[in-house]
């Protein structure tokens, strides 16, 4: 389940740019938000049957907020998307899995092992030269827009720990608010970006948007909650962390894209890089969680 969700989310790079290709980057991105919620709110309302309400003081608050940065993420993603290939975009968005340890110190983690920086090196390095498309020479718009996503992305994954830890709160619940959140947000600059528009976008474009809306948004988030409590964490982090792999496979062998000597050294790297930094932050975590328990780490994240 955990393989399917990242081919998924690995396929969403391909989907988002044939979209954009047809309308307008924030209309496809109000038109997907919409549908998502569209989707969802059905499934809480049908859920709040059994409970006192849909949605609770402090899922309401939280959503709020996950809903300003996720909506943040998504618009960077499809403006870089927009002006590079799926497969870059893929890519460089795993930088989060790099980043995300620094900012994030829930948990007790602490500040990550100096080796560490070792690995976010390797990613540096795979950033040049997957934006060597021609040559070596600075980042393109697209580039640019899809690393300050993976920056803002890290950054509401980090946010997400802090607010939801230890807390009562339900994934569908939060999920369907950020939705909301998100079509809001983007309902104005969408109608002055051409909302009408939406009236001539074609069935294929459609359908693209209800796979981005119904398996890359809804479908993803629960399948991803739903295995993750039958598997260990690293095993669902490896799982997980092959999404690059398969948005650059997909790009390539779908899209019809290409990749130059370099820039497939640097898909090498990069997944390497973000592989390498993962697994010395699980370590980091195994180990501290032991110390503070007073028991020894598990040989398995111990290798990891």
């Amino acid at each position: 389940m955990l393989l399917l969700v990242a081919m998924v989310w690995g396929s969403s790079y391909l989907a988002a740019k044939t979209a954009t290709g047809a309308a307008p980057v924030l209309v496809v991105l109000f038109l997907r938000y919409l549908l998502s919620a569209v989707l969802s709110l059905p499934l809480v309302l049908a859920t709040a049957r059994r409970r006192r309400a849909p949605w609770t003081r402090r899922e309401i608050r939280i959503g709020s907020v996950l809903g300003l940065t996720q909506t943040a993420v998504l618009v960077l993603e499809m403006y870089g998307v927009a002006h590079t290939s799926a497969a870059n975009a893929g890519l460089l968005i795993s930088l989060t899995l790099v980043i995300t340890p620094l900012l994030d110190r829930s948990g007790g983690r602490g500040r990550v092992p100096p080796r560490f920086f070792l690995a976010a090196g390797v990613c540096v390095m795979a950033v040049g030269l997957l934006t060597s498309v021609h040559g070596l020479h600075a980042p393109g718009v697209g580039d640019v827009l899809m690393l300050a996503a993976a920056v803002v992305r890290a950054v509401h994954v980090a946010l997400v720990g802090r607010l939801t830890v230890g807390r009562s709160l339900r994934p569908l619940q939060l999920t369907s608010l950020q939705t909301v959140v998100g079509a809001v947000l983007c309902l104005v600059p969408a109608t002055a970006g051409g909302l009408p528009a939406a009236a001539r976008i074609t069935a294929g474009t459609w359908l693209q948007l209800v796979y981005l809306s119904l398996l890359c948004s809804v479908f993803a988030f629960l399948a991803q909650t739903w295995a993750i409590q039958r598997t260990s964490a690293s095993r669902a982090s490896l799982l997980l962390g092959t999404e690059p792999v398969w948005a650059a496979a997909i790009g390539v062998g779908i899209g019809g894209e290409h990749l130059t000597v370099l820039a497939a050294l640097g898909a090498v790297l990069m997944v390497a890089g973000t592989y390498w930094g993962q697994a010395i932050e699980q370590a980091h975590r195994a180990m501290q969680g032991a110390k503070e328990n007073g028991t020894r780490p598990a040989t398995t994240l111990s290798r990891a």
